[in-house]
């Protein structure tokens, strides 16, 4: 999966009698390896856009592609499965599984792949390690900081080598040396694997680690400048 290019997106939203705009007529280009960052205020459409790129949302108008890929006319089935395989996800709550623990999360993409358990296993091990967390495999989320509960979203999003890792203010409940920990992080793994980030957020520590940042406003990008 190579560029991913967005052609005239647009996302309206029905809040009571109103009808709020998320996104207006975006365009974006992404080649494979990008480090971007989304950034605006609240409502300014980065989340909405980083949703109608990984599939969880589909726009009004417009057209999404993956390489030659159309997402947003993918049947469910398909979007689910090129999601699975494709692309990784970081949400601001780490959204792990409380009973299962930290090497049972990260296991968990694997597992619905269709890998066979010491595969999968000794793969997450591998990177759990890499991201800072050796020796805290059997660990449930109850008994980590939010530091290494972030550490273990980032290992589950990236375990299986996607070609895409979408994070929506994945630093917006740790402190100051955990988000630079994981920018950190999202560096290294951005420049070993050639994986392509684009990270949503309002964090202007966040924004100095992106190669490339792009600023919305109103559903609307504004500005779009390599940095």
């Amino acid at each position: 999966m190579s560029t991913i290019v967005c052609k005239q997106i647009c996302k309206t939203f029905r809040q009571g009698d109103e009808i709020i705009t998320g996104l207006d007529h975006v365009d974006i280009s992404v080649e494979t390896g990008d480090f971007l960052c989304l950034s605006g205020p609240s409502g300014s459409g980065k989340t909405t856009l980083l949703n109608a790129i990984g599939g969880l949302d589909t726009p009004d108008s417009g057209e999404i592609y993956m390489g030659d890929l159309r997402i947003d006319r993918l049947e469910r089935g398909a979007l689910a499965d090129m999601r699975l395989h494709h692309i990784g996800f970081v949400f601001q709550a780490y959204n792990l599984i409380p009973v299962l623990s930290a090497q049972e999360n990260v296991e968990f993409v694997m597992q619905i792949q269709g890998m066979v358990a010491h595969e999968r296993a000794q793969k997450a091990r591998a990177i759990l390690a890499e991201v800072g967390l050796e020796g805290m495999e059997r660990r449930r989320p109850a008994q980590l900081s939010g530091g290494q509960q972030q550490r273990v979203a980032v290992a589950r999003a990236i375990v299986s080598q996607p070609d895409l890792v979408l994070a929506d203010e994945p630093t917006a409940n740790l402190d100051s040396v955990a988000s630079a920990q994981l920018m950190g992080l999202f560096s290294k793994l951005n420049q070993d694997h050639h994986i392509t980030f684009i990270i949503a957020t309002h964090d202007k520590r966040v924004m100095s680690y992106a190669r490339r940042l792009i600023k919305m406003q109103d559903g609307k990008i504004i500005s779009d400048e390599a940095q």
